[in-house]
């Protein structure tokens, strides 16, 4: 795997030195791969392209790998890093939600089962439990935990991406209570619980879809006044229950993110985190909170470099390169076959 320098970027920030176009074709190749294999052995198209134009879905793998490839330096680059983040995400997250509005008017096409579900993330784990059935969004859920463990609440949540913009309206997160994590383990005990009952209780599906509306409902209060006020993700670290089954099932991913021995606890990426990851007892550990994602925002607000990724065997250079290369082409992946 051929990785991209530091020091080979330009003081703009937008020339790379050649090896750059390792990375790229990585992208490509890898996100054409698992499209294909996706096309090969998935019998109902998935792929928007296939279901309106039998065959034409090659050609849709074809546009979304040249994306990927797009998208990777962009994300590699330090001093871009952040924004297109950002962009990548909410991309995501507008296709999402446009697909499901068209899916509300009767557009059925453009929903993965032809059926209408909320788009709550805490039915990725709740749904298939209450329904026994439809166990695909949390396969991919699964598969991204295992590749780039808690990532998928910084780079492919639909929800999350609305939740960062809301935090940023405060500069810098304010503290936030010790009680923060055990109510979001009550609440994902809630959830799982809740659609094991439904499940066998008997509850009139109307009923159900009443409640799964009012937890989406209290999810979108949170993020419109809570982070707003606080400067974190409240919805993706207090409320949302998949939030927490991506920290904790995350770790199987051998990703993580390191803070050198030699850091001088200045603080500065207390500033730019989110998800209440590195509050001052985390930087005196030299060790990121549980709730840490993987984002990288604290890495390129870190001017000495003490902050980066890691993976065995790798240096901290071709660790970020690797994982920035699965991201971006999950991110692409899901764009073709992550919908309601």
């Amino acid at each position: 795997m051929k990785t991209i320098p530091l020091s080979a970027i330009t003081s703009r920030g937008e020339t790379y030195s050649n090896s750059h176009w390792g990375s790229v074709f990585s992208a490509i190749i890898l996100t054409a791969g698992m499209l294909t294999v996706v096309q090969v052995v998935v019998e109902r198209p998935l792929l928007l392209a296939d279901r309106f134009f039998p065959g034409m879905g090659w050609i849709e793998i074809l546009v979304l790998s040249l994306y990927a490839g797009f998208l990777t330096p962009k994300i590699l680059n330090p001093k871009t890093s952040v924004r297109w983040r950002t962009i990548l995400w909410l991309t995501f997250s507008v296709i999402f939600f446009s697909q499901l509005i068209l899916g509300i008017f009767g557009f059925t096409t453009f929903l993965m089962s032809g059926v209408l579900h909320y788009p709550v993330p805490g039915l990725i784990v709740a749904g298939p439990i209450y329904r026994g059935e439809n166990f695909f969004m949390p396969i991919l859920f699964g598969s991204t935990l295992f590749f780039i463990g808690p990532a998928w609440c910084s780079y492919f949540c639909y929800l999350g991406g609305w939740d960062l913009l809301a935090s940023q309206h405060v500069k810098r997160p304010r503290p936030l209570s010790k009680w923060r994590r055990p109510r979001q383990i009550a609440i994902l005990v809630l959830v799982v619980g809740g659609a094991l009952y439904l499940r066998f209780s008997g509850v009139p599906i109307s009923i159900v879809s009443r409640l799964v509306a009012l937890f989406g409902l209290g999810g979108l209060f949170i993020i419109i006044f809570l982070s707003r006020r606080y400067g974190s993700m409240i919805h993706c670290i207090s409320y949302c229950p998949i939030g927490l089954v991506a920290n904790i099932f995350g770790k199987i991913s051998p990703f993580r993110i390191k803070i050198d021995s030699s850091c001088t606890s200045c603080g500065s990426c207390s500033m730019v985190c989110r998800y209440d990851a590195l509050k001052p007892e985390n930087i005196e550990r030299k060790k990121t909170g549980l709730s840490c994602t993987l984002c990288g925002d604290c890495i390129d607000s870190c001017t000495n470099n003490y902050i980066h990724y890691s993976f065995p065997g790798l240096s901290p250079q071709a660790a970020r390169t690797l994982f920035i290369i699965i991201v971006v082409s999950f991110h692409a992946v899901s764009i073709g076959v992550a919908r309601i």
